[in-house]
């Protein structure tokens, strides 16, 4: 069955930079939206960023602006968030979902999701 394997998460202090992975398999990557979700403790998960099948349309959570960058590289079945700036309410377990809808803010729209990448920015 199709795979979503999200990595790179970690402990970080306020104003570090990380940047997470999600390896894609059993699905034709090219054909799909990407996306990233997270979740912090005891709060819902929220849409963070995601790109279109291309690339070439990216959308991101008004908090992350200018600070997150996601990208992909259809080549290697893979989807990327870069995170700069981190602030402690960065702070979840990120995830990765597919969507053949397109690029959207919904979690609904997602068919597929991986299991999570947990990041902490704590001083």
């Amino acid at each position: 069955q199709v795979q979503l394997v999200e990595s790179g998460g970690g402990l970080v202090q306020p104003g570090d930079s990380l940047r997470l992975s999600c390896a894609a398999s059993r699905l034709t990557f090219g054909h799909y939206a990407m996306g990233w979700f997270r979740q912090a403790p005891g709060k819902e998960r929220e849409f963070v960023a995601t790109i279109s099948w291309s690339g070439d349309s990216t959308y991101f959570l008004d908090s992350v602006k200018g600070r997150f960058t996601i990208s992909r590289d259809n080549a290697k079945n893979t989807l990327y968030l870069q995170m700069n700036s981190l602030k402690p309410d960065d702070t979840g377990v990120y995830y990765c979902a597919a969507s053949l809808i397109g690029p959207a803010h919904l979690a609904g729209s997602y068919a597929y999701w991986g299991q999570g990448t947990q990041v902490i920015v704590s001083s």
